[in-house]
């Protein structure tokens, strides 16, 4: 009797402690692309929320039309929640529906969420609004696709993010958080629209990757405390970039980041630091570019310390931001300018310990020119004598 009552309290353990799984067609939502499914998405996540088992909520082939989502856990009894997506999330046509939203889909206050589907798309349907900011017109800002905000132990794999309206992945103020085979696909002259931004966030990695878009691939703000970049493939965009730093006065460093076996191709930038012009208490330093490869990159290597976009509304005053640390190596393949290493330091905190070994560029056939100002640290024999 005993034996069986043990028995009895393990399989209700067990039962107790097994994943429980919500379909959205469970809960009405149509995948037809056509009828908002809002609605019943946010009722999966309230019934999944009061859940004390691991939940996952599936989303299955179809096309499912939504609005702004805010899947906040700071009520959920558990904060570890499984999102599977194998169909195609759409934002409404119009892109004055989510247009003033900071996110389209926002996941915050968790603690274990994984957010996985090898065929899931998130497709934001941004080209209208492209078009809208390129003419002039009054245009609200757009909204990031999906973020991650105050949350730890984030995975997100397989998913990709089609035509953002602004950013397509955002990781803000979270920790121990991996991204791996995810696909970004925005056009070469898509604004703003970021592949990946992490700000204020330490414990990151990013693995195995694919951005094609209009702006940075991968974007790195203040506070980014222990980055791993590894196995991508960027291009078009802006490169890998660490800032815009300096934009505020005080404002939170850059620290350990590692980018490797990184292929751009027909980028404006490769590696990139970025600061405004102005004063700040921020910095970047214990930097690794290494492994990569260039092809036909207008600036391959670049720090800029009087970034400016556009020239327009510039600070002209002297960047605050102290860069130190920073080693490229192995940085290899063709620039489609003829300067391949463009290192512009601010004169009143000038660059330190930046280090570049093997770094090997050529343009036209030619070994590519180097230009440096207030940078020290440069390793000799490496480039011409300006650099030195």
């Amino acid at each position: 009797m005993a034996s069986l009552l043990v028995l009895f309290v393990f399989f209700f353990f067990i039962s107790s402690c097994s994943a429980q799984s919500y379909n959205v067609l469970s809960f009405g939502a149509k995948p037809d692309g056509k009828t908002d499914a809002t609605k019943e998405f946010m009722a999966v996540w309230k019934t999944a929320c009061a859940s004390s088992r691991p939940v996952t909520i599936v989303v299955p082939k179809g096309r499912f039309l939504l609005r702004s989502l805010n899947f906040d856990g700071s009520k959920c009894k558990r904060k570890h929640i499984t999102f599977r997506v194998d169909g195609t999330l759409v934002a409404p046509a119009d892109y004055r529906v989510i247009g003033n939203e900071d996110y389209w889909i926002l996941f915050q206050h968790l603690d274990g969420v994984t957010v996985y589907g090898y065929g899931g798309v998130l497709d934001a349907q941004g080209t209208s609004l492209w078009g809208c900011k390129t003419s002039g017109k009054n245009c609200p800002r757009g909204a990031t696709t999906i973020g991650f905000q105050s949350s730890r132990n984030v995975v997100v794999s397989g998913l990709t993010s089609l035509n953002s309206q602004m950013f397509h992945f955002v990781i803000n103020g979270c920790n121990n958080v991996k991204l791996q085979g995810v696909k970004v696909l925005a056009a070469g002259n898509s604004p703003n629209t970021d592949g990946i931004h992490i700000q204020s966030s330490s414990t990151v990695s990013i693995f195995s990757t694919k951005i094609s878009t209009g702006d940075d691939c991968v974007s790195i703000g203040p506070g980014t405390n222990g980055l791993w970049i590894e196995n991508v493939a960027c291009g078009p965009g802006h490169g890998i970039s660490i800032g815009s730093l300096g934009k505020d006065a005080v404002e939170s460093g850059v620290q350990n980041v590692t980018v490797k076996t990184v292929t751009f191709t027909g980028t404006q930038n490769g590696a990139r630091i970025k600061s405004w012009p102005r004063p700040s208490s921020g910095f970047a330093r214990n930097i690794r570019f290494q492994h990569c490869v260039m092809n036909n990159v207008d600036n391959p290597i670049i720090i800029d310390q009087n970034y400016c976009p556009r020239n327009e509304n510039c600070p002209r005053q002297v960047s605050g931001i102290k860069i130190s640390d920073v080693l490229f190596v192995d940085i290899h393949g063709t620039s489609a300018t003829e300067v391949g290493v463009r290192l512009n330091c601010s004169p009143k905190k000038p660059c330190t310990g930046i280090r570049l070994k093997d770094v090997k560029l050529k343009y036209r056939n030619k070994p590519a020119a180097s230009a440096c100002v207030h940078a020290g640290g440069i390793e000799a024999g490496l480039f011409q004598p300006n650099c030195l």
